[in-house]
């Protein structure tokens, strides 16, 4: 029999504790594999009908069905530790593995009970890895809102009036701050939060490539449009870049978008699942490295017109917006159904920063593209 293994957590809040039950509620909730189908999930008490119903354990407790012999905490979350402990007792269980997000209160009342708990570094990551085909249509969907956030947002840069250069909404300047703001009313009323909101970062801003964004968004400068939400009901995350310029684009911005496109489809092409993710890293340095563009952080004796490339080419993408892999140049070998982004990006203090982001499903044969919005600097 295979190692048991311990999730707990906030299904709203512990992706590998809801990737198992899949339903949501916002009370601790602890899922136990003993192996050999001896499955059992402890709940509170208002949520029995409701884990009883998604059936994803062959045993269904809440905390009060398994109390220790003097008693159960007042503290509701301690008191789900001491039935979980309980529960091994009677099983006869000595040792159980843990994920890397297991609460140490956990591990400090089974250790007290006897029990061992081991990190299994892969529990609840290798398997969230491989999407199949119910989650990609999560990310799909989560993907078609964001999308259609940018969208919303290039179309009120289109739509602005200029004056002396300044992009003005509603008799007002555009500012980085007030586009963040109707991005996330716009999401909101599609049933997805903005927890760590987006970014609109306008002109020489985008040059740090993290940069949330401020100020006014004016003609002839590059506007980075980052989006990343939550879907509340599903909690697959979307998440998106396109880089815009309406104007007149200066000409490096325009060779820098030229350049991060094409790096952008290089390393789609290389992407695959039985691939590595450090294959397609070096997809976007051989595109880079031959237009002698420097890779990494620019020394801080650097000129302002240098143009570097400081980060990965992406990461995973599911239950969390970053998760495993990351695309960079230890990664190590993709695995059929994982989400990535693809996310190449280059910067320049001088200018700005242009980064264009596809989300990608690997596949044996190559990657599926869940995006369909332009790529170009303008839409028309």
């Amino acid at each position: 029999m295979s190692t048991p293994y311990l999730l707990a957590g906030y299904p709203d809040r512990f992706p590998g504790v809801y990737h198992r039950i899949r339903f949501l509620c916002g009370d601790m909730t602890v899922y136990l594999d003993l192996g050999e189908g001896r499955t059992h999930l402890i709940v509170r008490n208002i949520e029995l009908p409701r884990a009883k119903k998604a059936g994803k354990a062959r045993h269904i407790w809440c905390p009060e069905d398994l109390p220790p012999t003097d008693g159960l905490s007042s503290d509701r979350d301690t008191s789900y530790a001491q039935a979980t402990a309980e529960l091994l007792v009677r099983e006869g269980v000595k040792e159980i593995a843990g994920d890397y997000l297991l609460p140490l209160l956990f591990v400090d009342v089974l250790r007290e009970c006897g029990v061992k708990v081991v990190f299994d570094p892969d529990l609840g990551r290798v398997d969230r890895r491989m999407k199949d085909d119910w989650e990609v249509e999560q990310l799909r969907d989560s993907q078609g809102h964001t999308e259609a956030a940018i969208r919303f947002a290039y179309d009120t840069i289109a739509r602005a009036k200029v004056v002396d250069g300044v992009l003005q909404h509603d008799g007002a300047a555009l500012t980085a701050d007030r586009l963040r703001s109707m991005i996330a009313i716009f999401l909101l009323q599609r049933g997805l939060s903005n927890p760590n909101d987006c970014i609109v970062a306008p002109g020489k801003v985008g040059s740090d490539c993290h940069h949330r964004g401020e100020g006014v968004l004016r003609v002839n400068e590059p506007i980075i449009l980052d989006v990343f939400p939550l879907n509340t009901k599903t909690r697959y995350w979307g998440d998106c870049t396109r880089t815009l310029c309406r104007g007149t684009p200066h000409p490096t911005l325009s060779m820098m978008h030229a350049h991060v496109v094409e790096a952008k489809a290089a390393a789609i092409k290389a992407c695959r699942a039985g691939g590595t993710g450090a294959e397609v890293h070096q997809a976007v340095l051989d595109v880079f490295n031959r237009e002698k563009y420097h890779i990494g952080m620019p020394p801080d004796d650097a000129p302002d017109d240098l143009i570097f490339y400081p980060h990965g080419t992406g990461h995973g993408i599911g239950l969390e917006c970053h998760e495993p892999p990351i695309l960079d140049s230890l990664c190590g070998k993709l695995i059929k159904g994982d989400a990535l982004t693809i996310e190449p990006g280059l910067y320049c203090k001088a200018v700005g920063g242009v980064r264009v982001e596809d989300m990608v499903i690997a596949r044996p044969d190559g990657c599926e593209n869940l995006n369909e919005l332009p790529e170009g600097l303008w839409w028309g």
